[in-house]
């Protein structure tokens, strides 16, 4: 879907972003976080083709983006940090104008319109003047102008920025589906929203890209070590410490700690360097345990944000 190669972005004398490369596949959401000044808007803004790298290769569904940026437009909806609204406009007359402006088949668009209402709860303010609506009605309405056309990208520039608890909420669960269609790209300072909604998580850092992966895998590789979180019903005569001893021994075990024990029912974090759920759980079922829990330790974004920043200032 995605790639960038050696992208540099100066104004003037200045290095805003670069050199930055990386591949984004089809689906799902990835999440860019980084301070102030990292580079997230620019980066996001030379993806939608706001913005011309001064150096390196951006291709988008496989067209370069420098070469044909027209071509790349029709598979991209932007919802910048303030939404591109008319303040003159009813919420109905200025999706269907934006339909317009976007190609969408004069006899499909009022359809398109109500269909993207809908979708983002929109069908109750459509003749209300964007100027009077709410905050979140103007994130909703900037959402809706963004997807009217069915894109295959969706960027998202801080979209929950200026919104109280209940419409951040509200959105996140709005990305949740959004994601089932599109590819999405999203920044924000919220680090609880990207841990929520994102698959993948890019991390920024004065213009250069410092980490990518999902919360467990950049933990790993901060950390070294994966944790597994094993509920595991012991085999009839079993005792708890014989449990955590057979786990302790198997190969590429380095820890095993005891988190509950439920009678038969036993709880543990386990420790490894490498992601070794499958040949764990084959090794408890051959010696009669039942799995009945078997994932990834939850890691907390802020601590592994905070880690990274630290590690570059160092």
């Amino acid at each position: 879907m995605i790639q960038l190669t050696e992208v540099r972005k100066y104004f003037g004398e200045k290095r805003a972003l670069g050199p930055v490369s990386f591949e984004i596949q089809p689906g799902g959401a990835v999440g860019f976080l980084g301070l102030n000044g990292a580079g997230k808007t620019t980066l996001l803004r030379i993806l939608a083709t706001d913005l011309r790298s001064s150096t390196g290769e951006v291709e988008i569904a496989g067209i370069n983006v420098a070469a044909n940026p027209h071509e790349v437009r029709k598979k991209i909806g932007y919802l910048p940090e303030t939404p591109p609204l008319y303040r003159d406009m009813a919420v109905g007359e200025y999706l269907k104008f934006v339909g317009q402006i976007k190609g969408l088949n004069p006899d499909r668009v009022d359809n398109r319109v109500r269909e993207v209402e809908e979708y983002t709860q929109l069908t109750s303010v459509h003749d209300e003047f964007t100027q009077n609506l709410s905050h979140g009605y103007r994130q909703r309405v900037g959402i809706a102008q963004a997807i009217i056309h069915k894109p295959e990208l969706l960027i998202l520039d801080e979209p929950t920025k200026g919104l109280d608890p209940v419409q951040v909420l509200e959105l996140r669960g709005l990305i949740m589906r959004l994601k089932e269609e599109h590819t999405i790209l999203v920044s924000s300072h919220v680090l609880t929203e990207i841990s929520q909604t994102c698959d993948r998580v890019f991390v920024l850092n004065q213009g250069e890209l410092i980490a990518s992966g999902s919360e467990d895998e950049i933990s790993a590789d901060l950390s070294g070590t994966y944790r597994i979180m094993l509920g595991a019903r012991m085999a009839p005569d079993t005792r708890a410490e014989d449990l955590v001893h057979f786990v302790q021994g198997l190969p590429d075990i380095t820890s095993v700690e005891m988190v509950q024990q439920d009678d038969q029912l036993l709880t543990l974090s386990v420790q490894s360097p490498t992601d070794c759920r499958g040949s764990l759980s084959r090794s408890l079922v051959k010696s009669g345990h039942d799995v009945v829990r078997l994932e990834l330790g939850s890691n907390e974004l802020e601590s592994i944000f905070v880690e990274l920043l630290g590690q570059q200032v160092n």
